[in-house]
């Protein structure tokens, strides 16, 4: 973002915005040749061939929840009028695409793509322990696929894509599409976030192509109980990837961990005296319901829950400032190195600075992690349609994004993709 100063500056700025608000207003309506094609184009995408909450190879096909969807893409043209007024009104920001921008004035310049559905480990609270159907290869997306909508996303505003699975470092190309999305201009930070395993190996050329942030998935500090929650061995070689990141000059280098009750919950001390000589960021995860993965309320530790147990250790922690729509809530404990966050997805939500949207494999666009609906980019591209019509489908999703996802319960007993096909 960008904030003017007084006088002439100011005036000048707020012409170049009404300019740039005045050229994506003709983009959508001038050139918008027929308001039919377009509601025949969106009612296909949400209704027709791709009728379903995720791929079809992976479940049953499912109707959407998304009401009259004829009477959404219709209205379409007036929300974009409306948040593009909104966006007018605010003097001291730049315009942002009002198809990325939904009815809350959230703006979403964050997009996570995941790359596979594969992935060499099985952690529990990812993927059932039967395993997932995996989507044919003809319907997920192409590396070209892939970076075409990368680069529509970034043009309209985009300035953070983070590389998601499955496991992404196992796809062969990865490096190949790193050092494509590195030629985008306006895209300020790739990222990727990997379970480890491949990671000392593959990251010397991870840094020489781009890759600007690292977050490792690891959920306990014992050899033994790593192979129990992810299923497979392999604890030494994620930790010899953290250790590589920081060698390398990654600072921060974040580290996810999903805490589970009975499980993990008493390892939160040895996460936390991590941070003390090395510059990690450990970030505690609620442990979240998604299909497959036997969520229960009893299992989740809830954040304050791990900040009153990590006190009575550390009474001097101190809670740092961070931006409007980072997701952790971030301690110190003074003199360390690292830090901690708390990632309080289900106590305590931040969709009210949400300003994520996800790609499936399969190329679904998610516009909140925990909604069940879903619209196929993938088909809408094949299709053969313009940009234009996929950026106007692209914003009637963004624009159906509710205010926040549905409490704990709610979403235990709602219908969704397994993490791992979603992409985290």
């Amino acid at each position: 973002m960008f904030y003017c100063s007084r006088g002439a500056q100011s005036a000048e700025n707020n012409l170049r915005a009404m300019t740039a608000h005045a050229s994506m207003c003709c983009r959508l309506f001038d050139r918008q040749r027929s308001s039919k094609h377009f509601r025949k184009l969106f009612v296909q995408c949400v209704n027709g061939n791709t009728q379903r909450l995720y791929s079809g190879a992976t479940h049953k096909e499912n109707a959407l929840e998304l009401g009259d969807s004829t009477s959404s893409a219709a209205n379409f043209a007036s929300s974009v009028k409306a948040r593009t007024k909104q966006s007018l009104s605010d003097d001291s920001i730049l315009p942002f695409s009002a198809f990325l921008t939904d009815n809350f004035g959230r703006r979403h310049n964050y997009l996570r793509i995941s790359l596979t559905e594969k992935c060499n480990l099985r952690c529990q609270y990812c993927m059932p322990e039967e395993g997932v159907k995996l989507t044919p290869r003809g319907q997920l997306l192409s590396t070209s696929e892939i970076l075409t909508l990368a680069r529509l996303f970034v043009q309209e505003g985009v300035e953070k894509i983070r590389l998601t699975g499955g496991e992404p470092l196992i796809r062969p190309d990865i490096l190949d599409i790193i050092a494509e999305l590195r030629k985008l201009e306006g895209l300020k930070t790739i990222a990727v976030t990997t379970n480890g395993m491949n990671l000392a190996r593959l990251l010397p050329k991870l840094k020489d192509t781009g890759l600007d942030l690292i977050n490792i998935s690891l959920d306990t500090l014992v050899p033994a109980k790593f192979e129990f929650i992810v299923r497979r061995k392999g604890f030494h070689k994620v930790m010899e990837g953290i250790d590589k990141a920081i060698e390398m000059g990654y600072n921060p280098v974040k580290v996810n961990c999903v805490v589970m009750r009975g499980l993990n919950e008493d390892e939160l001390l040895d996460f936390v005296a991590l941070t003390e000589k090395k510059p990690l960021d450990v970030r505690f995860i609620e442990y979240m319901p998604f299909d497959g993965n036997k969520w229960n309320f009893k299992k989740m530790v809830s954040y304050q829950e791990m900040l009153d147990h990590i006190r009575q250790q550390w009474p001097n922690l101190e809670r740092l400032e961070t931006g409007h729509t980072e997701t952790a809530k971030t301690f110190k404990v003074p003199g360390f190195k690292g830090q901690v966050g708390f990632i309080t997805s289900m106590s305590d939500h931040f969709c009210g600075s949400c300003n994520r949207l996800r790609i499936t494999a399969d190329g679904n666009l998610k516009v909140c992690l925990f909604g069940n609906t879903e619209v196929s980019l993938r088909d809408v591209l094949r299709s053969g349609v313009s940009e234009e019509e996929l950026l106007q489908i692209v914003g009637a999703a963004v624009g159906r994004k509710k205010k926040q996802h549905a409490g704990m319960y709610n979403i235990s007993q709602m219908k969704n993709r397994p993490m791992i096909l979603i992409g985290g």
